[in-house]
């Protein structure tokens, strides 16, 4: 057996095991081995009962005292109650000073399964198990002069195992040193919803995996190594599958923390290999771009005067630095690759526009990319206004934009299409419908990408790649802009390819943004609010999270409508039932008939025609709305300075980096702006996190590693993000150490080896890069 082989062969998998683990990505024993445990238990040293509080995740090992089917106008309950043994006296835990005199006795726990009675056969007295879950209190041990032994606890639903006892025989007896006086693994189940799923229990993953490392350990397995053994022994890491063995069957006397927190050696060393390959594979990207030719623009007296023409204010000293970062790109002659981050209102794109005509003014087009038509529309009528009255001085002429969406008739596409490939159009601002294979550019010499984490990576890829008039295609500078923070770890993974530019500074004359927590009781205090602000001749927007009803499909709602419990309600528990959310459609229609009625208020959703929209937004921006009420389609791109209200309704129910770019449409003028969350009077421990950081903080920066470290980098931009690699180790809230540890050392071994490494282990690495980590996490195409 070697990591290769498929997981049929293995004993106690089979052809049709190994058919249903396929179906979950699991085919050779390496896959396998990668299917680590989500938790472990200490039955080695179980605590005892009294080092426990309410409410916290017990594993506790325990003896059968007795069982009950309860018969209630819910259901059938199975009860039983499970006795604990304390550790004696003498124990290695009384040795170690862990246990104090008075000693404790014997407890009892009662366990709970709500329609239980497939269970009711499946115990006897005098069964050791090992259990897991929540302690609950129970009234029985709360009881006044409760005596010794008394039910202090209960617990509901929990998992368990039946432990081998002193009779077992054959195999049961073979790995009893598998379930007993050790740290056990648990594994998440590989069986789905199959009729075989319910027996790939974790009992049966152990078995399987202690039988495949011990057919390894008669192999030899140096080859299966990935790390030179220099790289291994500077940063004191084991070897693959020692780190493999160590994570799946611990050994004596390793940290029940550290295994919990995944910071063990073996856990550092699979996560240092997965950043690393990563790293490597990017920086070499790096390089293989400084290695390629684009067009060095020109930066003369002509692009000079025509920067001057767009610059209506005075640009901040963070505005000023990051177009000279651009604009230094674009004069080499390798192809620029710029990631542009900037809070909300921090001013990028007049920063991109300027970039845009540095481009122009050397005979080159420019395509401007955005995720929504509400967005690309605000761009367009942004550039309109900025370069409107414009003449270039290299033609002489003014500046000829175009807008490009998939909501045009097929006859403007056409048209649009045309002057686009006619060199007649200098810049083009569109959805992704610029990326569709009948959109060909004269001569494409910059791409900038707004809110990049909303395309698939492969969109601006494809771009990137425009054939030119030539039918070759060409090698254009990319911008990538975004008004979304994103925290370090994410940017080396996400954009690793890219240089970073931050404009880390606001346009002189804003304020901060007041923001409050209210409650839903307290609505009519914030429509009297509104109502002030407008008399004082301001306008405010309010945000539901709908358009027209909770059943609603609706692309602008990207945070789940509510956070479901983590395992599914037991039966014959209620479900708790799902607060009923109000709609733009409604709530505008309740609005003006009532708590707002006399104010012009307006409605904007993702649903509307591309016209409809830009009508709606015009009519705001001059102030003939008082009140928008919006879906999320507001989220980004709308600039009104006279807006200095947001209301945020069913604020609980979005996510936190949506929440602050809802935020940041106000603040964008001189006066003094607010943003009230509004939310049910319950609401979920994980929304009360994201609320109470919006309060406390208007740093987009910090509000994103809040966020990432809440959701996860899957779920980071709301929806998954098609670029971000799948990590079967690694993750990249926890781990940020190890990556920045990762990036350092895959540049040292892609620029300045070291000199003792033997070539078979330099080329070894290349070639594992080549064959697996570039096809698993080639994110980007430089």
């Amino acid at each position: 057996m070697d990591l290769s082989t498929p997981v049929k062969f293995i004993k106690r998998v089979g052809e049709r095991v190994a058919a249903g683990l396929a179906e979950r990505g699991i085919s050779t024993v390496e896959d396998l081995l990668y299917h680590l445990p989500f938790r472990y238990e200490d039955r080695l040293h179980p605590k005892p009962l009294s080092e426990y509080q309410v409410g916290d995740m017990a594993s506790l090992i325990g003896e059968v005292r007795g069982t009950v089917l309860l018969r209630t106008r819910a259901g059938p309950i199975f009860e039983m109650t499970i006795g604990v043994t304390p550790p004696t006296p003498d124990s290695d835990e009384a040795m170690q000073g862990l246990l104090r005199a008075p000693y404790p006795v014997l407890e009892t726990v009662k366990c709970m399964w709500f329609h239980g009675t497939y269970l009711k056969d499946k115990f006897r007295p005098g069964q050791r198990l090992a259990l897991y879950g929540k302690l609950e209190g129970s009234r029985s041990g709360s009881l006044l002069n409760a005596g010794p032994g008394s039910s202090r606890f209960k617990m509901i639903q929990p998992t368990f195992e039946i432990l081998p006892d002193a009779t077992a025989t054959g195999e049961d007896a073979e790995f009893t040193m598998l379930e007993m006086g050790r740290i056990v693994p648990v594994y998440e189940s590989l069986g789905g919803k199959t009729p075989w799923g319910a027996k790939l229990t974790s009992r049966w993953m152990r078995r399987v995996m202690w039988t495949v490392f011990r057919e390894l350990a008669e192999a030899d397995t140096s080859a299966n190594e990935t790390l030179p053994k220099t790289l291994r022994d500077r940063l004191a890491l084991p070897t693959r599958m020692d780190a493999l063995q160590a994570l799946h069957f611990p050994p004596a006397g390793t940290s029940m923390t550290e295994l919990i927190s995944a910071r063990t050696p073996a856990h550092r060393r699979l996560i240092f290999e997965e950043f690393f390959y990563l790293e490597l594979g990017l920086e070499l990207k790096r390089r293989r771009l400084r290695e390629r030719h684009g067009t060095a623009f020109l930066t003369n007296d002509a692009v000079r005067d025509a920067l001057k023409q767009v610059l209506p204010f005075k640009p901040t000293a963070a505005q000023k630095r990051v177009l000279g970062e651009i604009v230094a790109d674009m004069r080499h002659t390798q192809p620029m690759r710029r990631l542009l981050q900037g809070d909300v209102g921090s001013g990028k794109t007049i920063v991109a526009f300027q970039a845009a005509l540095v481009a122009i003014e050397n005979g080159y087009q420019v395509a401007l990319m955005a995720p929504t038509e509400i967005l690309a529309t605000q761009h367009y009528l942004s550039a309109r206004k900025i370069l409107g009255d414009a003449i270039s001085p290299h033609t002489g002429k003014p500046y000829r934009i175009t807008l490009l969406t998939g909501s045009l008739d097929d006859r403007t596409k056409r048209e649009v299409r045309g002057r686009i490939f006619r060199g007649e159009i200098d810049l083009a601002i569109g959805t992704h419908a610029l990326v569709e294979e009948k959109v060909d550019f004269a001569n494409l010499g910059l791409v900038i990408v707004d809110e990049q984490h909303r395309f698939g990576v492969q969109q601006r890829f494809q771009l990137m790649r425009k054939p030119g008039a030539s039918g070759v295609a060409t090698e254009p500078d990319v911008l990538v802009m975004t008004a979304t923070p994103i925290p370090r770890t994410l940017a080396l993974t996400l954009y690793g390819d890219l240089e970073a530019s931050v404009i880390d500074e606001l346009p002189p004359g804003r304020t901060p943004i007041q923001t409050r927590r209210m409650t839903e009781e307290r609505a009519n205090e914030v429509w009297d609010f509104v109502r002030k602000q407008v008399a004082a001749r301001r306008q405010a927007y309010i945000v539901y999270p709908l358009i027209e009803g909770p059943n609603d499909d609706q692309p602008e709602l990207d945070f789940a409508l509510e956070e479901e419990p983590t395992q599914p309600a037991a039966k014959g528990r209620k479900k708790p039932q799902r607060a009923k959310l109000r709609s733009a459609t409604e709530m505008f229609d309740e609005l003006r008939h009532g708590p707002l009625a006399g104010l012009r208020l307006g409605l904007l959703h993702g649903r509307m025609s591309a016209d409809d929209k830009e009508v709606t937004m015009a009519r705001f921006k001059r102030g003939e709305i008082d009140v928008l009420v919006s879906t999320t389609v507001i989220e980004v791109g709308v600039d009104v300075p006279n807006a200095t209200v947001m209301v945020i309704e069913h604020a609980d129910r979005f996510g936190l980096a949506q929440l602050h770019q809802l935020r940041g449409r106000v603040g964008r003028g001189a006066a003094k702006s607010f943003c009230v969350l509004l939310t049910g009077a319950t609401i979920s421990p994980e929304a009360e996190l994201r609320l109470d950081a919006m309060v406390r903080t208007q740093d987009g920066f910090a509000l994103a590693e809040i966020d990432l470290q809440q959701r996860g980098p899957g779920e980071f931009f709301g929806t998954k993000q098609a670029g971000l690699p799948e990590f079967r180790v690694a993750n990249l809230a926890r781990d940020r150490d190890l990556l920045e540890l990762a990036k350092v050392e895959a540049a040292r071994f892609v620029h300045a080896p070291d000199p003792t490494m033997p070539r078979a282990e330099i080329d070894a690495v290349w070639s594992r890069l080549k064959q697996q980590w570039q096809r698993r996490y080639g994110l980007v195409e430089a």
